[in-house]
């Protein structure tokens, strides 16, 4: 059956890559034939210090380019923050926000990823919304509260489908190679498409791209991406190589 919403899969290589990362970039570049372009859009949100180059090198690959994270200011007095206006200016296209990572390592609040998210709309970048429980409040049965208070507070009003990618990441799946059950997965990513009619309406909703990460490699790709309401991945460490990565591109092939 047609997809109503176009797939992205998006590698997150979170503080991970040099220079010479760009020979497996190629290779992911050469894996993305014409077939794989037809049915799935690929994306790699590299470190900052590579994101003019990767985007540079995806002319004419099909690979979007994004970044991992900017301040919710376009200019100032901020040593060693970058704006979403730098990163459009690279060549960046969208900007991951709200990763958990930030949240834990950076005491980022839904108020400050909602900051963020409104800085990359300024600047015309998608802004990739994460949103997850940690393990404890999971076996608490926080899951669902959890989700629905951090879409609540990180999406902007006002913004629509073309604006906002959002990604759904179970902390306690992300590099542990644990993932919650397809189930599982249904349950919350159907509760985000419904309380995004709220956020961006009723029609803007049924449009979002709503990704799935936490230990997703190319052996559960394919059940993953037959949920309800998964539309693409963002993957971690099984971005950093291309056979992995392609492999689970190929979910959609």
């Amino acid at each position: 059956m047609p997809r109503s919403i176009r797939p992205l899969v998006a590698g997150n290589w979170k503080m991970n890559g040099l220079q010479a990362s760009l020979a497996e970039f190629d290779l992911i570049g050469a894996g993305n034939d014409a077939g794989l372009r037809r049915v799935v859009d690929l994306m790699i949100c590299p470190p900052a210090t590579l994101v003019s180059t990767l985007a540079h090198a995806a002319i004419g690959q099909g690979i979007l380019v994004g970044a991992q994270d900017c301040h919710a200011k376009d200019s100032g007095a901020h040593t060693g923050d970058i704006s979403g206006a730098m990163l459009g200016d690279v060549g960046a296209t969208a900007v991951i926000v709200g990763h958990s990572e930030r949240r834990a390592d950076h005491d980022e609040t839904d108020a400050t990823v909602r900051s963020k998210a409104g800085a990359a709309f300024r600047n015309g970048l998608v802004a990739i919304i994460c949103v997850g429980e940690t393990r404890a409040e999971r076996e608490a049965g926080k899951t669902l509260a959890v989700v629905r208070r951090q879409l609540k507070g990180s999406v902007p009003e006002g913004m629509t489908a073309r604006d906002i990618v959002i990604a759904y990441e179970p902390v306690w799946a992300i590099g542990t190679g644990l993932t919650p059950t397809a189930k599982d997965v249904e349950e919350v990513h159907a509760l985000i498409r419904s309380d995004l009619k709220k956020i961006v309406g009723k029609d803007e909703a049924a449009k979002v791209r709503i990704l799935y990460g936490g230990s997703v490699k190319p052996s559960n790709a394919k059940e993953l991406m037959s949920v309800a309401n998964v539309d693409g991945a963002l993957v971690g460490g099984a971005s950093l190589k291309a056979e992995d990565f392609l492999g689970i591109a190929a979910a959609y092939r």
